[in-house]
This record gives structure tokens, C-alpha cells and sequence, in this order.
């Protein structure tokens, strides 16, 4: 059944009616085993207050309703169930609403999601809710501002077990549920918390336990259970040791840093199967993607990202969970921070103590890509509905919003910003919040004007963009009022210059806001030097920029060659400690020198930021996307950080599937083919590096069929390429590059599916199926995916292989693509036709000649003839759609202006 969409007014208008005190809700999953079973029973009794008289809903999207009663009286469901609503008409002052149904099991990841295990048989079951599907387990007031003390009880079948937010109470065998003789398990009360992150989890999970013991913030002697939960088939792949230790130091962590003990009892964290995000914050039972337990191998940058996540997760018990947003107009309030927060304290409290690099090359460039779009926002952004709210997860919320702390905490002090945090916590511990009160506590915690801080920075949308320019390129003379720069001499050794700290001195070069997007800033400039092989910092220099399009002087960097006679081995690198969110854009002689000198820069941080930079001058038609393949090429057999090594060898495939045009393609690919064949070979056997090589060679060579020969031979080997492990994600993707370009048949796919039954071995055989050359397979693949038949994560896989073709096939698609994309979201769930219309979309880009309009390329001008003609379809499908029209559009500029070169 469909499900509305709560509007803020209808949440507003309900939050001031009622106030809920209490939510019990007994699940019966006992008939979860049954093959083919699609609906489980749901009971719920809730007591509230409301005004006498008044009238309001509680909302379930359910398979059916058979009771409804309140206050003793039972209400006629025919008349009072409206949809994915529950009316509730002349309420008292004191309310209690008793209501049974049945509800569905997903398979999409939303609400009590059902997978069933390929290599057992076996059933688990989990629960997704945000930002509101918790209604879809169980009639709810769904929004997150009537919290509520929730009671869970879960009837299971009698050999597994059951989790929830609260900690066990007790057990016993019931014969009232679907299936008699089942397990009923009761769960101590919650505290007062938001309905989308209450949670459940039920099923044969393999289960592993530990416990945390310390003082908290008073002093206090205190002990918390820590417990990990997988499926059965991947507890020999789970790391308990490495898991429960950041657990520990998280732990350990966070009440000092916010001086406010950890107010959830238990630690529990599940890693589950087909989960739609990384992980979710629920108190008491934290869930991840499975992903994260790597029985194909991890490198370090994938280690670094899970500890990332489980951090950035524990700072949600504060920041979302203990404080919670109003409305979703304020969701930057808990993802900005946890997503600060996972960095920092990945660097203050493990072993993975260069997060920043991560979050300076690969988080950013998911925020300067948004930010970009026409469907860009403020961070406080404007939530009209949940589905807003939906596509609102996005990477403005994420990770610009932490750009934008990081760059706060630059402008008030690190001090001070913990500060505000701890009172924070202390005044509005368990209720809700909105921008305003976070901003009265930064008010008392700092001496700065955080309220002109807030407005231009939260409240403005656009990546601000900051130009350098040499001497001799620009009016050396011009000048902001009030802009200084401060030479803190780093990596020089040098004692500070006071000409520089009064801006007198001759400036290094100039930085030049433009006019679109103003902000202030606080960065650094650093002057980087070839010495031997290494490129090393000899300058820095802090740079005041203010919210002005009025050239600022960058000095006490020392003598810079002027932009005419620069030796090319030495270059100005902006935002070098990566305070700051903004796109800095080299003079043309200085980013041909980053462009051949980046991978030898000596500091990770550093380098990451001028990768970063490379990228974007190719996103912005400054850099041939051709020459950046050559660059990737180039670097990848020398580059020693995993995550770099990752994201630019990610961004190098990018540029080859969308930026350089097609007629280019095939060369520029085989000699990125060449290059990370050769690195791979001469990596250290097995490192972590190797391996990103080794992946990302499987995914260009399903593009190119030249190196056929060479992937059969590694998997005819003794189950290794030069040492490495051939894994079963890693054979999957060699075995799809092989079918997608015509030398590995069906027979040998099924063969291989035979020997490896895991859910990784289920997949990668989807895709490669999918994969197949053929018009045959092709078109199987299509009617497999519309359908609408395929688990969310079979989707996926169905779809990618199905894009591994020429685009002379892919063509073929385009008007049955624009034909129905439309009845796709009004027919699937959300989540499913959000993959649907974002897999499918028309990506085989081409442009034949350099005088080609962007704007009338048949896939871009199909794409706005559809927004035009379907102004009134639904908001997040608008975006969607937009989105992808900004995609295709840049692609045909990009290989416009590269044919131009």
C-alpha cells in the first residue's frame, strides 16, 4: 500500500496536541521461517496526553488493521483507517490507543527487512527505519519530536534469538502467535527516545560478547556489555578483536570529550545483510552493513572507513540520540557533527590517525559534487515532507556540513566548541532541538559573532571557489581592508616574519574570491618545493579571507617565482591543512605543477588536498580529463595510501566512463589497463595496495576485452595474481570482465556459482550473468530489473552488470527508459526505485565533434523535455532527475571542451 508523506505543518500541528509517555509493542515473527512469507503480526499499545477534544493520527503503513480501540472504546477500522493513517477522533485528556494488524517484510531494506541466507536457507531479519519507516513494523506518532519510553517484546521461532534498543528482561514459550510454542522476549523499557531509531533484530545470528568497563565523567565506577552480531556464514570473518577495541576506545572517548557518560546501558552493534546504509545509530543496538566484515579482504583505507563509521555512529548516542532534531530541517545537527566527529576521533583515540586524509580527498568531493548541482541546499535546509527528508541524506548534510564544523572550529577554538558541545548535552539532554539552541550555547562558549558565522555559512548554498594568482598576473597592490596573513613558519623552521604578520611584506601571490558564494575563511597556504624525489612544505602561512570578492594578499611564504618564470618545481598549495571547504583554483602554470608533482607531495594531508584539487580543475574543464587518466596511470604503481590510491584510481575510472570522449576512449583505457597491470604485478604480495590495484583493473578491464587473456590466466593460477589471493568478490569481478566482453559463457558462470554459494558468490554471479554480451542477455537483465521482483542489493548487482555494455546496446533502452521511469517510482518503494532511476538513467554519453551543444544532446535533451513537461511529479523525483541531467549535461561539456584541446 502507498504511504503518505508527513508534512512539517501536520508535525508541527500533531506535536502540539499530544505528548506521548509510552509505546509497548509485541512483533510476532514466529512465522518469519516459512517460505514465501511476506507479513508478520504487530500489536501496539500507546498512552499519550492530548487536548480534550482534539483530533489527530497515528500512522501505519501496514498489509492490515483488524482492531483498533481507544479508550476502551473500539473505533469501526473502516472508518478511521485513511491510507497509511490512522485516524484518532475526540481524544481526552490522558489516552490509550490499542492497536493489532499485520504488517509486510521488506525486501527493499525498509522497515523489517527478510533475507534468507543462499548458503543455509537460513532467515534473519532487521529493521531500517530512517526517517520513517518505523511505521512500517508498527502504528507509530512518526516524527521525531514525540519521543516516547518504547517496551519491545519479539516472538520468535524457540531457537533464535532477538535484540532490541533495551537490555533482555526474560523469555517464555507462547502458543499466542502464528506459530505455536514459539519464544516471546521482553525488553527493559528505553529511555525517551525518537521512533526511527528504535530497532529489532531477530534470527540465527552468531553472537560474541565482551564488556567495557571505566568511570564515567563524575567518577563513577561504571560497566557496559559490549555484544557483536553477524549471520552464522560470516562468524569466522568476524574481527572481534579489532571491533570490540574501537568500541572501547570510543568509548573511552566520548563521555571525557563531551563530559556526559554514555546513557543507553548496553553496546550492541549487528552487521546484517542487504542493508541500505553503513550504519545506523539505534541506542542499545547499533546496525551495520555487513560489507564491513570483508571475507574478501580489507586495505587499511577500508579498516580506517569501518572504524570511521563505528565512531561516527557512537557520537550519534549524543548528538541525535540523546539530542535529536525537531524536524529534519535541522538533520545537519546530528549528521554534520557525527560526521565531524567519526574523523576526529578516529584521529584522537585509534590507531587510524589520518582520517582527515579520507575526509579531505573522498568525503569532500561527495560535498563539492552536490554542492554543484541545481538541487544544492543550505545545510539548514528547507523539509517540506519526509520524502525531502529522504533525499535530503545527501552530501551536503554529511559532508559539508562537517566541512563546515571543521572550518567552525578553526574560527571559535577547539576549546570553545567542545564547550558549547557539553552544554548541549546537559540543557537538553533527551528532547529536541533546532539550530537556534545549538547556536545559544556556541553564543556563551565563544567570544565570536557565531550567529553571522551561522547565516553566512549554514543558511547559503554553492561551493565558495578561491582563485590564486602569481605575481605579475594580477594588481599586486589590490588588497582587502583588514585581510592579513600570519607565517607560522611550518616545515621551514624559519621564526616568524613580522611583515608578513602586518601584511607589509611582498605577497607570495593573491587569493580572489568570486562573487558567487562569499564566505569567510580561515586556511592556510603552504609553499611546496621538489627535494630529491620528495615534495616537501618549506612555508606556511595562515590566510584570513574575508567574505569579499577583494583580492587577499598571501604573504610570508618567502620569494615566488612570478607566473612568468616559474621553474615548475615549486607551487603555492591552498587550504593545505584542509581547514576550510572551498575549490582552489591554481594559476594555469601552477597546476600543471601539481598535476605532474602530486604524488610525490611527502605529507598524506597535503597530498590529498592537491589530488583533490587536480580533480575538481578536471570537473571544471580546466584539466583534459585524458591528462588525468595519464596522471592515475602515471602514480598508481608509487602511491603508498590506500585511500588515495582508491579514490584516485576511482575518479581516473570516471573520467574514462563519462569525461573523455569516446573516440579517445579505447587508448586512454589500455594505458591505464597497462599501467595498474604492471603495478599490480610489482606490489608487495598481498599488501593492501595490491589489492586496490587488483580491483580496480577488473572493473576497466570489463570495459575493454584486450587483457582477456591475461584474466584467465590468473584464474586458471593456484587461486593467487603475484600473491595476492584470488577471494571469491575479487574472482566475481575478473570472471564479469571476462563475460562482459564476450570470453566466459554461462555454463562457466554456473559452474563457478556451484562452488560458491555465499552471498558474495550470489551476487557477483547476478552481475556477471547480467554482464553477459549478448542482445539476449540484455534484455533478460531489463525484464529481471523492472520486474520488480529483485531484493534491493540483487537490484543493484543486476543493474551494474547490465550497464557493462557497448553503448551502441545501451542505446536501445533510452526511450524505454524515459517511457517508464515514472510509473517505476509510483509502483516500488522509495529505495527501489530510487536504484531503479538512478541505475538505469542513460549513461552512455558521446560526443563526435568539438562544435556540439551540451544542451542538445539527445540524452540531455530528453531529460529536460521530461522535466518540463512533469512539473507537478513528485518533488524527490524532480530532484532525482535533475541531478542526472546535471551529470549528463557535464559529461558533454567535458568531452566538448576535450575534443577542443
Amino acid at each position: 500500500m502507498g504511504a503518505s508523506s508527513l508534512t512539517r505543518e501536520d508535525a508541527m500541528t500533531r506535536a502540539e496536541q499530544i505528548r506521548v509517555e509510552d509505546c509497548r509493542v509485541t512483533v510476532d515473527l514466529s512465522g518469519a521461517r516459512e517460505p514465501g512469507a511476506t507479513t508478520f503480526g504487530t500489536e501496539v499499545t500507546v498512552r499519550f496526553t492530548a487536548e480534550a477534544g482534539a483530533e489527530t493520527f497515528i500512522d501505519f503503513i501496514h498489509d492490515t488493521v483488524s482492531a483498533v480501540e481507544l479508550n476502551g472504546e473500539s473505533l469501526d477500522v473502516d472508518d478511521v483507517v485513511e491510507g497509511s493513517r490512522i485516524r484518532l477522533p475526540e481524544l481526552g485528556t490522558a489516552n490509550e490507543l490499542h492497536v493489532v494488524g499485520r504488517a509486510l517484510y521488506s525486501r527493499s531494506g525498509e522497515g523489517m527487512h527478510r533475507y534468507v541466507d543462499p548458503q543455509d536457507d537460513s532467515v534473519y531479519l532487521d529493521t531500517q527505519y530512517e526517517p520513517a519507516d518505523c511505521r512500517r513494523v508498527f502504528p507509530v506518532f512518526e516524527q521525531p519530536d514525540l519521543k516516547a519510553v518504547y517496551y519491545f517484546t519479539v516472538i520468535t521461532p524457540p531457537e533464535w534469538l532477538a535484540a532490541s534498543n533495551g537490555d533482555p528482561t526474560g523469555q517464555n514459550t507462547t502458543d499466542d502467535c502464528d506459530v505455536p510454542g514459539a519464544v516471546a522476549h521482553d525488553f527493559a523499557p528505553t529511555q525517551r527516545i525518537s521512533s526511527y531509531i528504535t530497532t529489532i533484530l531477530a534470527g540465527p545470528y552468531a553472537r560474541f560478547t565482551d564488556e567495557w568497563s571505566g568511570t564515567d565523567p563524575q567518577g563513577e565506577a561504571v560497566t557496559i556489555p559490549l555484544t557483536l552480531y553477524c549471520r552464522r556464514a560470516l562468524a569466522e570473518h568476524m574481527d572481534t578483536q579489532e571491533l570490540f577495541m574501537l568500541t572501547k576506545q570510543g568509548l573511552d572517548f566520548f563521555p571525557r570529550l563531551f563530559a556526559f557518560a554514555y546513557p543507553f546501558g548496553k553496546y550492541e552493534q549487528a552487521f546484517v545483510p542487504e542493508y541500505n546504509l553503513g550504519a545506523m545509530e539505534n541506542p542499545g543496538l547499533v546496525t551495520f552493513t555487513e560489507a564491513y566484515l570483508f571475507p574478501s579482504g580489507a586495505t587499511r583505507a577500508q579498516l580506517a572507513g569501518r572504524a570511521n563509521t563505528l565512531l561516527h555512529e557512537m557520537s550519534h548516542m549524543w548528538f541525535g540520540d540523546l539530542v535529536t532534531m525537531r524536524w529534519w530541517d535541522d538533520l545537519w545537527l546530528k549528521e554534520s557533527f557525527a560526521e565531524f566527529m567519526g574523523a576526529y576521533a578516529s584521529v584522537h583515540a585509534t590507531e587510524y590517525t589520518d582520517a582527515w586524509v579520507t575526509f579531505a580527498l573522498a568525503r569532500k568531493e561527495w560535498a563539492y559534487r552536490q554542492d554543484q548541482l541545481p538541487t544544492t541546499h543550505p545545510i539548514v535546509a528547507d523539509i517540506p515532507d519526509l520524502e525531502a527528508a529522504r533525499q535530503n541524506f545527501d552530501g551536503i548534510t554529511y559532508a559539508k556540513g562537517a566541512s563546515v564544523l571543521k572550518q567552525l572550529v578553526a574560527f571559535v577554538g577547539e576549546e570553545a566548541f567542545m564547550d558549547a558541545c557539553r552544554a548541549y548535552f546537559r540543557r537538553f539532554a533527551f528532547e529536541n532541538t533546532s539550530l537556534d539552541d545549538f547556536l545559544e550555547v556556541l553564543d556563551e562558549a565563544s567570544d565570536h559573532d557565531v550567529r553571522a558565522w551561522a547565516q553566512q555559512w549554514l543558511h547559503t548554498t554553492g561551493v565558495p571557489v578561491l582563485e590564486v594568482r602569481l605575481p605579475g598576473s594580477v594588481d599586486d597592490d589590490a588588497a582587502a581592508p583588514g585581510a592579513h596573513a600570519t607565517h607560522d613558519g611550518a616545515g621551514s623552521g624559519d621564526p616568524a616574519d613580522p611583515a608578513a604578520v602586518d601584511g607589509t611584506a611582498a605577497a607570495s601571490a593573491t587569493l580572489t574570491q568570486r562573487a558567487a558564494s562569499l564566505r569567510p575563511h580561515g586556511l592556510t597556504v603552504g609553499r611546496y618545493t621538489r627535494d630529491g624525489d620528495a615534495v616537501v612544505t618549506t612555508a606556511r602561512t595562515e590566510v584570513r579571507v574575508p567574505a569579499s570578492d577583494t583580492p587577499v594578499p598571501v604573504t610570508g611564504l618567502g620569494d615566488a617565482p612570478s607566473s612568468e618564470a616559474q621553474d615548475g618545481a615549486s607551487f603555492l598549495l591552498v587550504n593545505d591543512t584542509d581547514l576550510t571547504y572551498c575549490l582552489a583554483h591554481p594559476d594555469p602554470e601552477s597546476l600543471a605543477a601539481i598535476t605532474r608533482l602530486v604524488g610525490a607531495i611527502e605529507d598524506p594531508l597535503a597530498r590529498a588536498v592537491a589530488h583533490s584539487q587536480v580533480w575538481a580543475a578536471v570537473r571544471d574543464a580546466r584539466l583534459s580529463p585524458r591528462e588525468y587518466v595519464s596522471m592515475a596511470a602515471r602514480e598508481c604503481g608509487a602511491e603508498r595510501h590506500a585511500a588515495i590510491l582508491t579514490t584516485v584510481l576511482d575518479h581516473a575510472g570516471q573520467a574514462l566512463g563519462e569525461y573523455v570522449p569516446y573516440q579517445y576512449r579505447t587508448a586512454s583505457r589500455r594505458e591505464f589497463l597497462e599501467a595498474l597491470r604492471n603495478a599490480l604485478l610489482a606490489a608487495e604480495a598481498g599488501s593492501g595496495e595490491q589489492l586496490v590495484l587488483a580491483r580496480a583493473f577488473a572493473r576497466e578491464a570489463a570495459r575493454d576485452g584486450s587483457y582477456a587473456r591475461q584474466v584467465q590466466e590468473w584464474l586458471g593460477d593456484e587461486g593467487t595474481v603475484a600473491g595476492l589471493p584470488l577471494s571469491s568478490e575479487l574472482r566475481w569481478s575478473l570472471l564479469t570482465a571476462l563475460t562482459a566482453t564476450g570470453h566466459a559463457t554461462v555454463s562457466e558462470l554456473e559452474t563457478e556459482h556451484a562452488q560458491d554459494p555465499t552471498r558474495d558468490g550470489r551476487l557477483g554471479y547476478t552481475r556477471a550473468v547480467a554482464a553477459i554480451r549478448s542482445d539476449r542477455a540484455k534484455h533478460e537483465a531489463w525484464q529481471r530489473i523492472v520486474a520488480g521482483e529483485l531484493s534491493n542489493d540483487e537490484l543493484s548487482a543486476t543493474i551494474s552488470g547490465f550497464q557493462l555494455a557497448a553503448p551502441a546496446v545501451l542505446h536501445r533502452y533510452e526511450s524505454e527508459y524515459f517511457a517508464h521511469f515514472a510509473e517505476w517510482w509510483d509502483t516500488h518503494s522509495m529505495e527501489i526505485a530510487t536504484r531503479m532511476v538512478r541505475g538505469l538513467y542513460p549513461r552512455a554519453i558521446e560526443v563526435r565533434a568539438a562544435s556540439s551543444d551540451p544542451k542538445e544532446h539527445p540524452v540531455v535533451r530528453e531529460t529536460h523535455a521530461w522535466l518540463d513537461a512533469h512539473r507537478d511529479a513528485p518533488g524527490a523525483l524532480r530532484r532525482i532527475i535533475m541531478e542526472l541531467a546535471a551529470d549528463a549535461e557535464r559529461a558533454v561539456e567535458l568531452q566538448v571542451a576535450c575534443l577542443s584541446r
